[in-house]
């Protein structure tokens, strides 16, 4: 069982159809190819927000006063009292994402989903510092967005700048 909790800010996610539901989809695809996915009920957040409410966390989080598409913040991993574990927290910046999904041909709906999973993938412990963890954890995103008819991010560019 997955309990999302969507908190929307500021930006035009508006612009995203059935943004919820493709919320749901790209953590359940995110699940369903990380080697180390929960076994029990989680829960997360989802924030949508802009470029300077993402600038914020990330100037206070990581000391980088820049904005930019996707922020993750892994949850404690001590579960309530009805054995939920908070999985962690996803920030998203509407302006770097449509103006990436622009930029990259896609859909914004598609960059949106990538960049859940992307998060999720961080949530369960996957990174990508080095060549080898970049490798995988593209090969894992690739995976989960196949699953939801999602063409490969990765299939005509060099690696998509996502830092969360």
């Amino acid at each position: 069982m997955i309990d999302l909790d969507i908190m929307r800010g500021p930006g035009e996610w508006a612009r995203v159809a059935s943004l919820e539901a493709l919320a749901q989809r790209a953590i359940e695809a995110a699940f369903a190819v990380a080697p180390e996915a929960p076994s029990s009920p989680v829960e997360l957040s989802l924030l949508l927000s802009d470029n300077a409410g993402v600038r914020e966390l990330n100037r206070a989080w990581r000391g980088l006063d820049k904005p930019t598409n996707v922020l993750s913040f892994p949850g404690s991993g001590v579960p309530t009292p009805d054995g939920v574990h908070h999985l962690g927290d996803i920030a998203l910046a509407f302006e770097t994402v449509a103006r990436e999904a622009e930029a990259e041909g896609k859909s914004l709906a598609d960059h949106v989903a990538h960049l859940i999973v992307h998060g999720v993938l961080h949530l369960t412990g996957l990174d990508h510092e080095t060549d080898e963890e970049a490798d995988a954890m593209e090969a894992l995103e690739t995976a989960a967005l196949a699953s939801l008819g999602i063409a490969d991010p990765y299939r005509d560019m060099a690696g998509l700048n996502v830092e969360a």
